[in-house]
This record gives structure tokens, sequence and C-alpha cells, in this order.
């Protein structure tokens, strides 16, 4: 194969490669409204809201915007962002990019808001057949083989379409347990979490609550977020740690348990007492040590961690996650020290900073128990998306995974695929004629076992690598 040729047959293969999505926010049909698709869901996602508010007319505030239901946010959103801009950003031209895929050009052309919606509601109109359908129709577009989702046992909303009786879901569809209330060692969530479901509140106690879970759930992972400020110090000899360096930390920055989940304080309980949540992040605390570390041990189990939110940056906006941001560097040495300490637990990880990446791709490089994913969030920008992806190949191979969509919308996954894929293969293209100008001869074959890696198959083979 000649460098004339590796254009061609990257964008070939990148287009027709199944992908393992790793990290997602959707639910199944089964699960009733937490499934979240249409329009309107399209048009509310938090990207939007925010570019909305730049621009927004003085007589609308949040509170009257988030007093509204969601058609008439979507409204606004549209008419804001759709009719009187063009929909130039990325989060805009997504929608634009998903309503085009799925056969909406005459409506799109139109700028027929309500035609859009005619065309879902035909789906909607089947009830749990049609969302069942819709979904196929989307994951097929999008070319996924299967998302991870992630599941809060914490969450009474979501719990009870896990128990008493599991509802079935589709094997497209993965879960990962979110266990933010044990890294952080909130005792209040716990203990609140652990007597609404019968246990007692000991460790043993907080040690057969995750370990039962985990049996109803079969997770991929265990999964927690993490704020900019979470830093972990090592003890002076080194040996050990000594808790947390406290020296900067913006004690806001947790305040809300999980992140993104929306839910209010009467959907769930556990989130309701958050003046008494503990402000840092504790290494040494019983729940990381004696539950969390020891459970990823026993069952096998990698834990993925999402470094570096600032949370609640404008509370006026967080109803929808669209108050949380970035504005510094995370500890990079905090995960260097779980690695380390734990190495026969898998760590899955991505950072929020763009200034994180080169650290991430190093500590990657030391630790054989640590795999980096995806362009998380703010980094989820094609610009962005181009520099981190190159320089992981150069530092990395094909030993990561290039991207996951971070959907809460299920058809998100359209755009955000759709437009990564074309990212990703421009930058393969041009790292394959390098490596072919230097000397090395290709064929499809080769390419086409490296992007399988890159999207999915290195996560599967990092999942079934042995730590003992």
């Amino acid at each position: 194969m000649t460098a004339a040729d590796i254009n061609s047959v990257v964008w070939s293969e990148v287009r027709g490669t199944e992908v393992i999505d790793l990290h997602t926010h959707l639910l199944p049909p089964s699960h009733g409204a937490l499934c979240l698709w249409d329009i309107d869901e399209l048009l509310t996602y938090h990207y939007l809201v925010s570019e909305y508010f730049m621009t927004a007319p003085a007589n609308i505030s949040p509170e009257s915007f988030f007093a509204m239901n969601k058609k008439q946010q979507a409204d606004l959103i549209w008419e804001s962002l759709f009719i009187q801009r063009s929909p130039i950003s990325e989060a805009t031209r997504g929608v634009v990019t998903t309503l085009q895929a799925l056969g909406l050009e005459d409506e799109v052309d139109n700028r027929d808001l309500d035609g859009i919606r005619r065309y879902y509601d035909r789906y909607r109109n089947e009830g749990l057949k049609g969302v069942e359908s819709f979904v196929e129709k989307v994951y097929g577009i999008a070319g996924i083989k299967y998302t991870i989702m992630t599941n809060i046992p914490f969450a009474s909303v979501e719990a009870q379409h896990w128990r008493p009786i599991k509802k079935v879901y589709p094997e497209t569809f993965r879960s990962a347990l979110r266990v933010d209330p044990l890294l952080a060692g909130d005792k209040e969530t716990i203990e609140s979490a652990l007597k609404a479901s019968g246990y007692g509140t000991t460790m043993e106690d907080a040690r057969k609550y995750l370990h039962d879970w985990c049996e109803t759930m079969k997770p991929e992972y265990l999964m927690a977020s993490t704020p900019h400020d979470f830093c972990l110090a090592p003890s002076e000899g080194g040996g050990t740690f000594a808790g947390v360096a406290k020296k900067g930390i913006n004690e806001n920055s947790i305040q809300s348990p999980f992140a993104f989940t929306e839910l209010t304080e009467n959907e769930c309980n556990s989130c309701e007492d958050t003046d008494n949540m503990p402000s840092i992040i504790n290494e040494s605390s019983d729940f990381l040590t004696e539950v969390l570390m020891p459970i990823c041990e026993e069952r096998d189990l990698p834990i993925a961690l999402k470094i570096g939110a600032h949370r609640n940056m404008n509370p006026a906006l967080s109803p929808v996650g669209a108050g949380d941001g970035m504005v510094a560097f995370a500890d990079t040495n905090s995960l260097a020290r779980l690695c380390g300490r734990f190495p026969k637990v898998r760590f899955l990880a991505t950072f929020l900073s763009r200034q994180n990446q080169q650290e991430a791709c190093v500590l990657a490089s030391k630790f054989r128990n640590l795999h980096i994913y995806g362009c998380w969030w703010y980094c989820n920008n094609p610009s962005i998306i181009t520099e981190i992806t190159k320089m992981r190949i150069e530092m990395l191979g094909s030993a990561f995974t290039t991207q996951h969509s971070d959907a809460r919308v299920v058809d998100q996954l359209i755009y955000k695929w759709a437009h990564s894929r074309a990212v990703i293969a421009k930058v393969l293209a041009t790292e394959y004629k390098k490596v072919v100008q230097s000397g090395w001869k290709l064929n499809r074959a080769e390419i086409r076992r490296d992007i399988a890696r890159l999207f999915g198959g290195s996560y599967t083979e990092f999942m079934g690598k042995s730590l003992k």
C-alpha cells in the first residue's frame, strides 16, 4: 500500500468499524422516562442551554427558563440558535447532522420544528416498541456495537428499575456502577442508601451493599467523577497515604455527589443533605481502602475515573449541568498513586482539561493497570480531538481507546460518532502516511486491525489483562 492509497482505506475502515462506546449517560427504553430521546431532548442538552444563555434576552432569566416545560425551552433554543443564528457551534451542528442522518432534510431546509416533532411522534405513538425501534435505528446509523451506561444505585429514581425486579434490557446496553460517594467518603449519602435498602451501617454492610449491587447490575466497571481539585498527598515516607492536601481546594466542587444525574431532591433522597457533604476526597478514608478497592480486587472489576470537573461554577444553570465547567489542572499524581498502591486494580481514566492530556499519556505508559480513553466533555470538540488523538498515537500507539460519546440523549450517538470518526480518520491517515514514508509496508488488514483496537478493541484487551 502506498501513501496515496491510505486516505481512502483509512476513511473506509473508520466508517465501517463498529464501536464500543465506553461511557454514556444513556438508559434503555425499559427505564421509561429515564431513556432520553427526540428533538426536544436534543435541543435542551446542557451545551445548547449554555449557548442559549450567552445571548438570551434580558427578560428570560435562568429561573424563568427552567420553570418552562421541555417543549417551551426547546422552542426558545431553536429560535435563538437555529433561526436567528446559524448552527455553527459543535453542539448545534450536531443537531443538524443528526436530523439529516434520520432523513429529515426537508424539515431542516424549511426550518420546520413542528415537522421534526411529527417524525418523532410516529415512534412515540407505538409505545415501548416504537422507542426500541428508534434506538435500534440510531445504533445502526452510528455503528454502535454496545454502549456502557452510567447507573447509580444511590439514586432511588433509577434503583427502582433494578430492584426488586430487574428490568430486562438488550445486550447493546451494558452497565457501569457509579460509586462517587464511596470514593468521596460521603458517609451521609452511604448511610442513607444502606438504611433505605434495609442494610446496617457497618463497613461489612457497605461491602455487602456494593457486592449485592454488582450482582444485580453485572457492571463492566465501577466509576466515579472527581473534581478538578482531586488531590491525594503521599506521606513523608512515600509508602502510605497521608490524606489530602487541603490547600487551595474549592470546597464547593463536590457538593453534588453525582455528576449530571439531573435528579431533583424529591427524586433522590440521597441528594437532599448537601450542606453536610465532605469538602475533600480523602484517599485514606475507610470507604476507599476497606470497601471500594477490596471489591474491585475481589470481583476483578476496573474503576473508571473522570477527572477534572469544577462543579457549580454558575449555580443558576446547574439544573441541567450547564453550570458546571473546568478552569484548572487536575492532579495527575493522585491517579499515579492510586495505580501504584493498588496494582491489581484496573483503572480507566479520562481528563477534562486539555492541559492534563500529555501527563495522562505518560502515566499510561508507566502503569500497566491504567487505560486512557476518550475526549471528555469540553475536550469533545473536533479541534481538540485532533490534537489529543495525534499526541496519544505518538506516545501510546494503539494502546488506548480513542473516543467515547458521553451521550445523554440517544439521538446524540449519531452526530458524536459521525463527527469523531471524521476527525480521527484524518489524523490516522496522516500518521499512517508517515510510517509508510519511513519504510514500513502496510496492508488493509493491518489497518483494519489497528482501527478496531482504537474503537474498542484495546479496551477489551485491557479488560482481559491479568494483573495477578
